[in-house]
């Protein structure tokens, strides 16, 4: 029984990775994944270690897939921007306690982290010339636009669900 739990698990894992990769590509191919303001559909996907701690690995594999064959492969977006989603989403995952209004505040360490550190990525591995500050701007709003309003659709449509329900 406890090896049943483990695949179901892994295969969480994977269909999150796979479903954050597709999400990327579409709004690469829209131009909107790799540009500032950078909006990402892929990105509502942070708030799902909310509710599973595979989400985690899910969406860290997902958005190295993602910068490896969406954005260019360029190796600080793959490491640094994979490292971001990382810290959003283990943010997210340590804030599954929450309850009541304040379980919205779980899509704030993706938000944060995103906002911190792709800009960096922007200015000094894709050649951006505009400053730090106009670049977070930038990447802020795609992320409350992806993970503020998007997500927390996400996260209000899975709460009626009762298999998603935290144990």
């Amino acid at each position: 029984m406890k090896s049943t739990r483990k695949v179901a698990a892994l295969c969480r894992a994977a269909m999150i990775a796979a479903l954050y990769t597709v999400l990327t590509w579409l709004c690469g191919a829209l131009g909107l994944a790799n540009m500032t303001p950078q909006l990402r559909f892929s990105e509502a996907l942070c708030i799902l270690p909310f509710f599973m701690p595979e989400a985690v690995v899910g969406l860290t594999v997902g958005c190295f897939l993602s910068n490896l064959l969406v954005s260019g492969g360029i190796w600080a977006d793959v490491i640094f921007g994979t490292l971001a989603t990382l810290i959003g989403a283990l943010g997210t995952y340590a804030m599954r306690s929450l309850r009541g209004k304040l379980r919205f505040l779980c899509i704030l360490p993706p938000i944060l982290a995103n906002t911190v550190i792709v800009p960096f990525v922007l200015k000094y591995a894709y050649g951006f010339g505009e400053g730090w500050w106009i670049l977070a701007t930038g990447v802020g709003a795609g992320e409350i636009l992806s993970v503020g309003v998007l997500g927390t659709l996400l996260l209000l449509a899975l709460e009626k669900r009762s298999f998603w329900r935290i144990k």
